[in-house]
């Protein structure tokens, strides 16, 4: 490969999960730091990272088809970009996308990313590299200083998971189960604030699984790292996802109670409402056993909004099995959550099932389940008309003097009035729709 021009612009673009969308935020921030500029909305960037998902059907022939596109794109206007492939895509098919696409110029995995500008160097001199290491070495340590953030902002606490459902790809992708130290997310967390950030959402595969010990040596689990950023005085707002049922503990139910900026709001994926189906996925919980978790959470917070994820179409799910979902669904009623068709992933055991299900049929039962899944976020936002509450703005609406936001249970909200990104606004919620809710401003906005 001949030498290349250094790159001037950047464009990074993140597939999937709020843990890709945290890792190319990183990303970003490591080329800024390296001098390269994000690329004018509308022109072709010298650098494009395409940072990738491995958890949805095809995941890797989409990135070959976005390849093709960028050389195709570069071809039309004279010019030759330089592409990383990054993500879980990187890391499970590194050395095969190397073969494939030749106008890759690196391929680097999500445990190894912090290595992006010394490959970028490499890479102008014309080498093409691979790195899906899974060094030892922590990479947030050599991730530069957080910058400008907007008023919400992603801190990950927790990478990798221990759990190995028979589905998913992610301990293969992501590796076992690591914790950040506490006192590297209370400097990370602080540094959120001086750059723009009011609320925090922490992350992490498994997030609930996160430990650690404090300032004093004391062995803490996932709650006290929320009491702790918490006591942050510039920490407005916490949330978190992904949780995991296994991992919930007392403490974690109580501090939705005791801790007053942690939002009204828990993502707990269950993904059947059939005890055999997850068995078969390994999840280790039953659906009564999940049913019983909500109940205390909501026996803590009782105006909590519950969320989860669904795979509709596991292999061997029969129709009863999926009814059992839906009468899930029914005692629960979500305030939101996430379905999906089963896909296979190649090297999960779930892959080699026999009984796989068909796609017709799994289109059919998403389209129920998806049904009831809108029917209930309906109804919880019909049921919050009326309520008061303080909404944080995130940005500007599509007409002219109106705003949007998040209200603490995470419903988009847009109002009419004086108010700027990053305020906090009291409003009466006044009309909803599937989507978002109508707020009535209040109270002036927060200084």
């Amino acid at each position: 490969m001949r030498q290349s021009t250094p790159p001037r612009t950047y464009r990074v673009k993140s597939f999937g999960c709020q843990m890709n969308v945290y890792d190319g935020e990183r990303m970003a921030e490591m080329l800024a730091a390296k001098g390269i500029t994000p690329a004018p909305e509308g022109e072709e960037a010298d650098l494009v990272v395409l940072n990738t998902c491995h958890i949805r059907e095809k995941a890797a022939e989409k990135v070959y088809s976005d390849i093709g596109r960028l050389v195709k794109a570069g071809e039309e206007a004279g010019r030759k970009p330089l592409i990383a492939v990054a993500g879980c895509v990187a890391q499970a098919e590194g050395e095969e996308i190397m073969a494939r696409a030749p106008a890759v110029s690196m391929v680097v995995g999500p445990q190894a990313y912090h290595r992006l500008p010394d490959m970028i160097d490499k890479a102008v001199a014309g080498e093409r590299a691979t790195d899906t290491d899974m060094p030892e070495d922590a990479k947030f340590a050599a991730l530069p200083k957080r910058r400008k953030v907007g008023p919400s902002a992603f801190l990950t606490i927790q990478e990798g998971c221990d759990k190995f459902c028979t589905y998913c790809v992610v301990p293969y992708t992501r590796g076992a189960e690591i914790s950040r130290p506490f006192a590297d997310l209370l400097r990370e967390a602080e540094t959120l604030c001086e750059s723009g950030a009011r609320e925090i959402t922490l992350l992490g595969q498994n997030v609930n699984a996160w430990t650690g010990e404090d300032d004093a040596g004391r062995s803490i689990g996932f709650d006290g790292l929320v009491k702790a950023i918490a006591a942050l005085p510039d920490v407005q707002r916490i949330r978190y996802t992904t949780s995991h049922p296994n991992d919930v503990t007392e403490g974690m139910i109580a501090m939705h109670g005791e801790v007053e900026k942690l939002m009204p709001y828990l993502h707990l994926p269950v993904q059947s409402g059939s005890d055999r189906v997850l068995k078969a996925m390994n999840r280790s919980h039953t659906a009564e056993s999940y049913l019983k978790l909500l109940e205390r959470f909501r026996a803590a917070r009782p105006d909590i909004a519950l969320s989860g994820d669904f795979i509709v179409g596991f292999p061997g799910e029969t129709e009863p099995e999926f009814e059992e979902t839906l009468q899930l669904v029914d005692k629960v009623g979500y305030a939101q959550a996430f379905s999906f068709k089963y896909s296979p992933r190649p090297g999960t055991p779930a892959a080699s099932f026999e009984d796989q299900v068909a796609k017709e049929v799994m289109d059919e039962r998403l389209q129920r389940l998806q049904a009831a899944i809108n029917r209930d976020q309906l109804a919880f936002n019909e049921g919050s008309v009326g309520r008061t509450c303080e909404v944080l703005v995130e940005r500007k609406g599509k007409l002219p003097g109106q705003w949007l936001g998040k209200s603490p249970w995470l419903q988009s909200v847009f109002f009419e009035g004086e108010a700027a990104i990053g305020d906090m606004v009291r409003v009466e919620l006044a009309d909803a729709g599937p989507n978002s809710l109508k707020g009535r401003v209040l109270e002036p906005v927060a200084p």
